[in-house]
């Protein structure tokens, strides 16, 4: 699940780094290649179960929360899937994740590729 909620944060401020960094930690722990692709189109995707969906729907809530409030729909779908400590628990992943995409991307950071060579 948190690899989830890590790949979702990174697609939607494209933070190059932190997407490399997150989809290679996901695969070592057995995540496929697909099942990162589509994170792309998780709501049209019927590989995520509801309470992926509910992690990924509070992650974008939550790192989109300068535009808007979190949904009440949201919360309470989440509140359904995820105990307090764990909803406290992605929350905190998320506003962790979100500051380090920020300094990522502020730094320029350079992301750690092993397969293709850095343009010139």
């Amino acid at each position: 699940m948190k690899y989830a909620a890590r790949r979702q944060r990174k697609r939607a401020d494209a933070g190059a780094y932190c997407i490399v960094m997150h989809t290679n930690d996901a695969r070592k722990h057995g995540e496929s290649d697909e099942w990162m692709h589509l994170l792309n189109a998780w709501r049209e995707a019927p590989i995520y179960s509801a309470r992926e969906r509910a992690a990924l729907a509070w992650t974008e809530a939550v790192t989109k929360i300068s535009d808007h409030h979190v949904p009440d729909e949201i919360y309470d779908k989440a509140r359904r899937h995820f105990s307090e400590k764990e909803l406290v628990d992605l929350t905190a992943a998320v506003v962790a994740i979100n500051a380090w995409n920020r300094a990522a991307i502020a730094f320029r950071a350079t992301p750690p590729l092993t397969s293709v060579k850095i343009a010139a």
